[in-house]
């Protein structure tokens, strides 16, 4: 399990079903002080789908860091009164909810994003 901080866990689902195109990458950042979000989707690589994110979080907020990056699937963020997260779209989002929940309690998703086009 990849941690940002004590108070952040990070789970993936991937997507899909039928044949295997190219890659694609997307990414999600999260600012714990202001709650911001920046997210990226169909990036060629991990890097650019990290770059992209922190780019889109907002300016003011110097904190974002990459809550998750993904290839080929779905991720969600999840966040409770103490930060937990976890991540994927319908199946990520359950995911998050039960990773922040577990850590949390209760906890809602503030951000679900597919690595595609989508």
């Amino acid at each position: 399990m990849k941690r940002i901080s004590a108070s952040i866990a990070v789970l993936t689902a991937l997507a899909g079903t039928g044949p295997a195109l190219a890659d694609s990458y997307g990414a999600i950042t999260y600012s714990p002080s202001t709650g911001a979000l920046g997210w990226s989707n169909a990036n060629d690589n991990r890097g650019d789908a990290e770059t992209v994110a922190r780019r889109n979080c907002d300016s003011s907020a110097d904190d974002c860091r990459i809550a998750i990056w993904f290839r080929n699937g779905c991720s969600a963020v999840a966040v409770g009164h103490r930060g937990g997260w976890g991540y994927d779209n319908r199946e990520a989002q359950r995911q998050a909810i039960g990773s922040c929940g577990r850590q949390t309690g209760t906890c809602r998703v503030i951000r679900w994003q597919c690595s595609g086009s989508e």
